[in-house]
């Protein structure tokens, strides 16, 4: 039995691990990350857009702070974040930025004097600052109201891995790649690390570390369709829910990306909308502003995305043999913007469409995209059942991204979220030890020995790749943008009738080194777990709150629903998960629910809401006029950070205002 011990480990060499294992290794503690592929080709890297940080440095984004960023995420959320989380991100985010501009990430950056613009299908000249010249640029993106998403053209989350990973390598970092952690490794209280397989010869190992980290993205691909790489299974979850003991936070938040081409469902950038680009149904008609008068086409994902599929259902879709789509006109913006800042979206126009983007529309539809739910972690990103367990990024609901993202957090989580819960990831392992009894090891180690033989001399019928085929099927169709009882019940019972026959895998390769069918029948019942956790969160949610749509329950419930979602998987033999839900408290939050700015506002009040916004009230004239907008924030909502990350951010504002130049 091979085991390997280390202080921390980190599962996931994407960003968010990445920056973890560099917080871990930065106070001397021994790190080691293991990774289905090699780091550079981790997903973080298709992340197109940009990351939003209220830097300010535009004219476009003067006027924008902490606050402004934390009521965009706080209502993008639909009040369903922590909103200390969100101000915990909100604060740290301009430092990552800057951070990673030191680390090598070459950030689009700003031009002094006149440029032209596209806003609201026109072409508009702004003038930047000659104080602004050369500091780091930002676009808009939807559901802000400031330009506030700093960016590499559209390849940022290339730029950003590819300096994470060449700073982990500078420190020394080892990465094991091809190696898959199938179990957690736990007594029920501690988590002691776990067992992983490697992809290439079959060998078990055992991987012992004081803390765990799981950072393993999303789980887009239970879904037939996803802009997800195929790496992104929700294995990083199925640890978790597999130890019966940890739980996974509101799984039911899954997130549909307006612009997705058709038909393979890879991602064309929101940069795409917020540089300027209009949505056109079959007769040419920009539709969106005709349900968003305001934000049109840069409303929240979850809302466009919704405004899409009605737009299709009144048959304005464009027909084609892929069913329906609408178009996303870029034209508009010129061939050099395109080639300039969109120049991976002419590149995948052009592989996979056979189009220009600089003069063809592109066909575009929404596509499961993004995971809000995950390993349900505290502030510090630890498992609040499981000490030693952490987890960051999308596999984790940290949550400040309650029930549906805005553009470009997801970015900014994985290095802010690394950067922040990567310092608690090493004060755990500093304050404690190491103990484990090698029996736990071995016993784990037996158990995980004797699935894969199962799998390897028995005498199953069932074809993997069938039955993960049909799970996708059954997400696509009935666990989708709206959903609604009857479909959702339809699809708890046929996911339990794959669950059951999952048990009765057959393989036709009997080899235990690279054998991708071997890897299907290990991952497959485990994808059908979490995606019963998402069905089942999303039959018994009976509301609509961002990303989650119930056709037949249309309101945002704040009275009964005002909730996160908590689920655990019973035992082995359980067919379904059991479901419990942790309040959410109004009267510690420093923005109570109200309207998100969509549509009628037709939420049903939580009680608490007005006694708290009254509160608020009495603090705010408690502390007087002199007061500033931090002391006023840090009296409604106190927050804490470790100590080197709470100063307080500089911008050119501030330059602005103590020079008396501020207009």
């Amino acid at each position: 039995m091979k085991i390997i011990y280390t202080d921390s480990l980190v599962v996931g060499a994407g960003l968010a691990g990445l920056r973890v294992a560099i917080a871990s290794k930065e106070r001397g503690l021994d790190t080691v990350v293991l990774s289905l592929i090699p780091a550079k080709r981790s997903h973080s890297a298709a992340a197109q857009g940009g990351m939003q940080a209220s830097l300010g440095n535009t004219v476009k984004g003067m006027g924008d702070d902490e606050d402004v960023h934390f009521q965009d995420t706080v209502k993008g959320s639909d009040w369903g974040c922590d909103q200390d989380v969100a101000r915990m991100f909100a604060h740290c985010a301009p430092k990552a930025v800057r951070e990673l501009a030191n680390w090598g990430v070459p950030w689009s950056r700003i031009s002094a004097g006149d440029r032209e613009v596209v806003v609201n299908a026109e072409k508009v000249t702004i003038t930047e600052a000659e104080q602004a010249h050369g500091l780091i640029n930002a676009r808009d993106f939807g559901g802000t109201k400031k330009w506030r998403t700093c960016y590499t053209a559209d390849g940022t989350g290339h730029s950003l891995l590819y300096a994470v990973d060449n700073k982990a390598i500078e420190m020394d970092i080892p990465v094991h790649e091809r190696i898959e952690a199938l179990s957690l490794i736990h007594d029920g209280k501690r988590c002691h690390g776990v067992i992983a397989r490697c992809l290439i010869t079959g060998e078990l190992r055992a991987y012992i570390g004081k803390s765990t980290t799981i950072a393993t993205g999303g789980y887009g691909r239970i879904y037939e369709v996803s802009t997800n790489a195929i790496i992104c299974e929700g294995i990083g979850q199925a640890l978790a829910l597999d130890t019966g003991v940890a739980t996974l936070g509101n799984m039911e938040a899954v997130q549909f990306h307006p612009t997705a081409i058709v038909p393979v469902g890879i991602l064309t950038t929101e940069g795409c909308r917020g540089d300027g680009g209009l949505l056109r149904d079959k007769d040419g008609h920009r539709f969106m502003p005709d349900y968003e008068p305001e934000k049109k086409e840069l409303a929240s994902r979850d809302v466009v995305s919704r405004r899409m599929t009605e737009h299709m259902r009144k048959d304005k879709g464009v027909d084609s043999p892929y069913g329906p789509h609408l178009w996303l006109d870029i034209t508009l913006l010129g061939r050099k913007h395109v080639e300039t800042n969109l120049r991976e979206v002419k590149e995948i126009c052009e592989n996979f469409l056979g189009i220009d983007p600089a003069k063809d529309w592109i066909p575009v539809r929404p596509t499961q995209h993004y995971s809000m739910g995950g390993i349900r972690t505290n502030a510090t990103g630890e498992s609040p059942q499981l000490a030693g367990l952490f987890s960051v990024g999308e596999a984790a609901c940290w949550d400040m991204h309650g029930f549906n993202r805005l553009g470009g957090n997801s970015l900014a989580e994985t290095v802010v979220g690394g950067m922040i819960i990567g310092k608690y990831v090493a004060d755990f392992c500093e304050k404690n030890t190491l103990e484990i009894n090698t029996a736990e090891i071995e016993a784990s180690m037996a158990k995980m020995q004797q699935e894969i033989n199962g799998l390897l001399v028995g005498k199953g019928t069932e074809n993997v790749f069938d039955i993960k085929l049909e799970m996708q099927r059954i997400m696509m169709d009935y666990v989708g943008i709206f959903r609604n009882g009857p479909e959702l019940e339809k699809a708890i019972a046929e996911l339990k009738e794959l669950l059951v026959r999952s048990k009765s895998i057959g393989l036709k390769c009997k080899k235990r080194h690279g054998n991708p069918e071997l890897v299907e029948a290990l991952r497959v019942p485990r994808m059908l777990r979490v995606a019963l956790t998402v069905a089942c969160g999303a039959n018994a949610r009976t509301e609509s709150r961002g990303a989650h749509a119930r056709e037949d329950y249309p309101q945002r419930n704040d009275k009964e629903w005002l909730n996160r979602t908590l689920t655990t998987w019973p035992d082995e033999n359980a067919l379904e998960p059991k479901l419990t839900y942790e309040q959410l408290d109004v009267m510690k939050m420093e923005l109570p629910p109200g309207y998100r700015g969509y549509g009628n506002d037709n939420a049903i009040a939580h009680p608490d809401t007005a006694a708290r916004e009254v509160e608020i009230e009495k603090i705010l004239a408690e502390l007087g006029d002199d007061a500033d907008r931090v002391e006023k924030q840090a009296a409604v909502m106190p927050f804490d950070l470790p100590e080197s990350l709470r100063p307080r951010n500089e911008r050119l504002s501030d330059t602005f205002l103590a020079s008396g130049e501020k207009s």
